[in-house]
Order: C-alpha cells, then sequence, then structure tokens
C-alpha cells in the first residue's frame, strides 16, 4: 500500500488519467435526417430538370415499318405521313400540294374488321394513329361483348345480351326445330321403329375427350357440353360439322353445395329469379347452334319448384327443350316444363354408371328393351373411353336388330305425339 493508498478519501481510488473519447460530428438520428433529405432534393431536381415527355413512363424502344403493319392497304395510309416531316425539315411547307395550297390532315376511320392504335414516340412522347386489322375470333361491339356468329348458325336466332349472343326465337322459327339432328324422312322412319336416343354429357372440358366423342360417336348420337373449358364454342362447332345434335349443360345446385361446387356462375336455389337468369344467360352465351338445356348436377336445384319455374320458362321463351338425367327422384321439370308448354324428355338410364364394358353393355340392353315396350328410350352417358368405345359398337348393329338410334330431339317428338 503507498502513501496515495492512505491519503485518497475512503471509498475512493486514487485519480486516474482520463481516456479521450472521439465524439461524431452528427448523431445518428441527424444522419438519418440528412440523408433523406439529400434524397428529396436529388428526386425534386430530377423531375424539375430531366428532360422526358413522358414523365418516367417505363418505355421500350422498338424499330418498325409502318407499311407492314397488319390491315388494308388502304387503311395504312397514315404511313406516307414520315416523308412529309422529311420535307419540312428541307424548307417545304407540311400540309401543301405541289399547287402551293393549304391541305388539312385527314384522319382514317377504321372499317370492318379493324381498329385504331395509338403509337406513341419513346423520345419525343409523339402520337399517331394507325389503323390495323382485328381477327374475326374474339370480336366485340362498343361494350365489349362477343357478338361473333359461328359458321352454320343462323344469326336471326340470336340476340345480344351482356355477356354475349344467346338464342331467341325469330319469325317463329326456334333453335328446337332448327338445330335439330336428322330430316323428316328420319323421324318418318323412327315413328315407325322402337328408337333409341343416346346423350354423351360433359363434354367442352378436355379438347382431346371431346374430339374423340365427336369423331369416334354415330353423327345421330346428342351431345351435351358444359359451359366450360378453354374453348367449348370452338369444339361445339366442330361437333356441328360432324352433323351431331347439342345440348347445353347448365350447372345447378346440388344438395352438399358448396362443397360439391359445379363450377362458376352455378344457379342456386336459394338466389332470386333475376340473379339466376342472368347466371342462365352467361351460360347460353358460350356456344351456338344448341337444341336445348340438361341439368349439370343441381339435385337441391331440380327439386325446387320456384326455381325450376323460372328457369323452364326462360328456356321455352327461347325455343329450347329441357333433358333430365334422371338422377334426382325429387325432380319437379315433368311438372314446370308442362306448366311452360316445353318440350321435355327424362333419361330411362345412366348407360356407364359402372364403367365397365359388361355393364354398359347390360345398360344398352336394357334400353332396347324399354324401346321395345314403349316405342322410344333415351339414355346418358359420360365420354369416357370404354363408354365411347362399346356405344359405337353397339349402335352399328342396332339397326339389324330392328331398332333405330336417333337424335334425341326425335325421341322428345316421337314421346309427345305418343
Amino acid at each position: 500500500m503507498t502513501t496515495d493508498d492512505l491519503s485518497a478519501p475512503l471509498g475512493q481510488g486514487p485519480a486516474r488519467k482520463r481516456r479521450f473519447r472521439p465524439r461524431l460530428p452528427v448523431t445518428p438520428p441527424q444522419a438519418i435526417a440528412i440523408g433523406l433529405g439529400l434524397f428529396l432534393v436529388t428526386f425534386a431536381g430530377f423531375a424539375l430538370f430531366n428532360d422526358n415527355p413522358l414523365g418516367g413512363e417505363p418505355l421500350v424502344r422498338l424499330t418498325y415499318d409502318p407499311a407492314a403493319l397488319p390491315g388494308d392497304k388502304p387503311a395504312r395510309a397514315p404511313a406516307a405521313e414520315p416523308p412529309k416531316r422529311e420535307a419540312a425539315a428541307k424548307g417545304t411547307d407540311k400540309g401543301t400540294d405541289k399547287g402551293g395550297e393549304k391541305t388539312a390532315d385527314k384522319a382514317v376511320e377504321p372499317g370492318a374488321g379493324q381498329k385504331t392504335i395509338t403509337i406513341i414516340d419513346g423520345s419525343s412522347g409523339t402520337r399517331r394513329d394507325v389503323v390495323v386489322a382485328t381477327t374475326d375470333a374474339g370480336a366485340g361491339d362498343a361494350d365489349g361483348v362477343v357478338t361473333t356468329v359461328a359458321a352454320g348458325i343462323n344469326p336471326r336466332l340470336l340476340e345480344k345480351s351482356r355477356h354475349g349472343m344467346i338464342p331467341v326465337i325469330a319469325d317463329g322459327l326456334k333453335p328446337f326445330r332448327a338445330y335439330a339432328g336428322g330430316t323428316d324422312a328420319d323421324r318418318a322412319k323412327a315413328a315407325k321403329m322402337p328408337s333409341i336416343a343416346i346423350v354423351v354429357t360433359g363434354l367442352g372440358v378436355g379438347a382431346a375427350k371431346t374430339a374423340d366423342a365427336i369423331v369416334k360417336l354415330p353423327a345421330a348420337v346428342t351431345l351435351a357440353f358444359t359451359p366450360y373449358g378453354a374453348d367449348p364454342a370452338k369444339l361445339a362447332e366442330r361437333a356441328r360439322t360432324q352433323k351431331h345434335e347439342l345440348l347445353l349443360q347448365v350447372p345447378m345446385e346440388p344438395f352438399d353445395y358448396p362443397d360439391n361446387d359445379p363450377g362458376p356462375q352455378t344457379l342456386l336455389a336459394s338466389l332470386p329469379q333475376d340473379q339466376n337468369l342472368d347466371r342462365l344467360y352467361w351460360h347460353l352465351s358460350r356456344i351456338q347452334g344448341y337444341v336445348g338445356l340438361a341439368n349439370f348436377m343441381g339435385a337441391r336445384f331440380v327439386a325446387t319448384d320456384a326455381a325450376m319455374q323460372p328457369l323452364l320458362k326462360e328456356a321455352a321463351k327461347r325455343g329450347l327443350s329441357y333433358l333430365d338425367d334422371g338422377t334426382s327422384p325429387r325432380s319437379v321439370a315433368s311438372q314446370a316444363a308442362e306448366t311452360a308448354s316445353l318440350p321435355y324428355a327424362r333419361a330411362d338410364a345412366s348407360i356407364d354408371a359402372v364403367p365397365s364394358a359388361a355393364e354398359i353393355d347390360r345398360a344398352l340392353g336394357k334400353l332396347e328393351t324399354i324401346a321395345r315396350e314403349r316405342g322410344v328410350a333415351i339414355g346418358i352417358a359420360s365420354a369416357l373411353p370404354i363408354s365411347v368405345e362399346r356405344i359405337n359398337a353397339w349402335a352399328r348393329t342396332l339397326e339389324g336388330r330392328g331398332i333405330l338410334l336417333v337424335p334425341l330431339t326425335t325421341a322428345m317428338l316421337k314421346s309427345k305425339s305418343s
């Protein structure tokens, strides 16, 4: 112990030399504030003094030849404008003809199958309108509603809705009659023979499956399309070219909805009438050239009279028919169709409820028995490959057994007359 230790005050050590600690010129909060200020000043300077007519809008520079743009050659008259600008740079007066008289620039109006697009120069911001051709597929009107009429469709039997073109009666002609398969001679023959109609459902979703059914099944088989799929309208048009009669399947509410959901725009028993009709119009606009409607699922909906009555009245108003797939024993479609004076039928058997060759053949044999007893029978099947194969093989030998395969409309008319 040193003398300094004895002389130091109690609780205090000997005096120690203080260390020098450097201090920053600014505190961290001040540094952050200065950084933000510099950023704002830089941004303001860029906005004020940068020469960008598009205000910083992202742009892509492209080299193009206006004369090579699609469309009719007369509609590309604006492509002659750049030489005028070049002449103006050489001292000639823009907008003058050879006689020195002023001429006004004339805007080219788009014609049928054309539209006007605006090209913006990326460096100067100059805008120029050019007329180009549009494709026929998906062409719409000013409201964006697709109004294209497919090949083989009578345009008088269509009217525009907010979703697209939907069927309508014109001058007493109904889609049910206009697009019915077969001929008058076929219908006269069916009136004298036991007849069977086969409806294959679920088409439109899955182009390969649908194409197989269209090509492999006899023309007398009626094809039912759902409103879904990438392009059901094109597939439906192909089916018509193969002489198939078409139905449109309308998704309807099942008992376990929404756990079991048929798809977008499903008709619901709980919805007001106007909302269900608007959803129906969406479905009606998806394809063209069908003779009637069929339910897609819908055990709850078809058992609800307040829901079915407006639906079938609307179908009758538009000259369509209705097929009940026969899966719901509580369906009120028969009574609603009678009230609406609507062509109606109910399927007698589901052909591929058990999708095996033996069971399908057994179901087809059951249809033959019903046809011989009642004169007409209707079977319904999915587009499974095994179903398509067995129906095709069965149909080739059917007439040899004294039974005629007919489109659904023929079966409906025969059932009504009998």
